[in-house]
């Protein structure tokens, strides 16, 4: 029935199988970007918390009886952690930006989102009307405040969406976009997918970042399925944005809690993170080193795209550098404008490797 459209998609290679990759590789390729999903310790004392709860399934969801004490647990440590009023879990990455964006932008409010926002976000502007949504340029915190200025005063309220780090090319939103936020009042929407864990002083985000204490209009989202080695998702807000998403956003009220386990072991991320800073944020900086010195990319995130603008090429280059033991990410078309090599520089991975890796790519290249 879908024929047609599946050769297209092979002709331009930009066709996507599933792939059970050998273990043996060396990871580049993944969103792990501390090694925590390989960490046993945090696992076993994970799967201690969930055997000593007396029910491993939350049987429901939030609003019926499927919020444990461990759910309790972690949102009070992440908000306390993070500085904001309140939190709530959330089953996904993907549901915590329907959630946000289905539920908080009201009928007379606009809604202002980076093109380069994640597709869950883009995918929930469609439930808006088309008026209500304006893209503004990738980082562009002049473009935003000019399309801001050619509104006319008939709105509630001004919402922006951004992410902390855009998890294709790995830019760090710029400090200028909280700037026009806090200047218009706006609610700031901020996807900290691919920055918590890895930026800012105590490795908490954007916001540890650029040292800005939350506010009011301020909202973070946060993924376990990536530094935190886990999967889930939480939004962090004030008591007041908290209590409004869980009375209206349907995301969150008609699905079943989020995993016991994969809340245990998000937990017990978080306080491995917080307890361990120090020597983390060592080995990034060690791992951002090599790829400055090796590749010669200057990068705040451990996120390192290269652009390749050939979907065959990049297909191939990951073929050769898998014969050399080494699995890195061939990232193609709607993903990304311009197909890329993206090399993720996680710290578990031994310094050699690195080097290595980065010197197999300089040859291919």
């Amino acid at each position: 029935m879908y024929d047609k459209e599946l050769t297209a998609i092979k002709k331009s290679n930009r066709y996507r199988q599933r792939q059970i990759h050998d273990p043996s590789l060396v990871d580049l390729a993944s969103n792990d970007y501390l090694g925590l999903a390989q960490n046993r310790v945090l696992f076993m004392s994970a799967y201690e918390r969930v055997l000593n709860h007396h029910y491993q399934g939350p049987k429901a969801s939030t609003l019926v009886n499927g919020y444990t004490s461990i759910h309790q647990e972690f949102e009070q440590a992440l908000y306390q952690a993070n500085g904001f009023e309140d939190g709530v879990i959330v089953g996904s990455g993907f549901l915590a930006n329907v959630s946000m964006i289905e539920a908080l932008v009201r009928k007379k409010d606009i809604l202002f989102i980076d093109e380069e926002y994640h597709a869950s976000g883009m995918l929930a502007t469609r439930l808006l009307k088309k008026e209500q949504v304006i893209v503004f340029n990738h980082n562009d915190a002049s473009d935003l405040q000019d399309k801001i200025s050619q509104l006319s005063s008939n709105y509630d309220r001004l919402i922006i969406a951004i992410e902390g780090v855009y998890s294709m090319h790995g830019d760090v939103a710029p400090k200028a976009i909280f700037n026009i936020a806090d200047e218009h009042n706006a609610l700031l929407l901020v996807d900290e997918a691919h920055s918590s864990g890895v930026i800012g002083e105590h490795l908490l985000g954007i916001f540890d970042y650029y040292n800005i204490t939350p506010q009011a209009n301020h909202v973070k989202m946060g993924t376990l399925g990536k530094a935190y080695g886990s999967y889930g998702a939480y939004i962090l807000a004030s008591h007041t944005v908290i209590d409004f998403l869980i009375n209206r956003a349907k995301a969150i009220i008609y699905t079943t809690a989020p995993s016991l386990f994969d809340t245990a072991m998000g937990l017990e991320s978080l306080h491995y993170i917080l307890h361990n800073q120090k020597e983390l944020k060592k080995r990034i900086a060690a791992h951002l080193h090599i790829i400055q010195q090796e590749l010669g990319i200057r990068s705040e995130s451990l996120i390192i795209p290269i652009v390749i603008n050939d979907n065959q090429k990049v297909l191939s280059i990951q073929t050769r550098l898998k014969e050399h033991g080494f699995l890195v990410g061939a990232i193609r078309q709607p993903t990304v404008k311009e197909a890329i090599i993206r090399l993720i520089a996680k710290i578990d991975i031994p310094c050699d490797d690195l080097k290595k890796v980065c010197q197999l790519l300089k040859e291919f290249l």
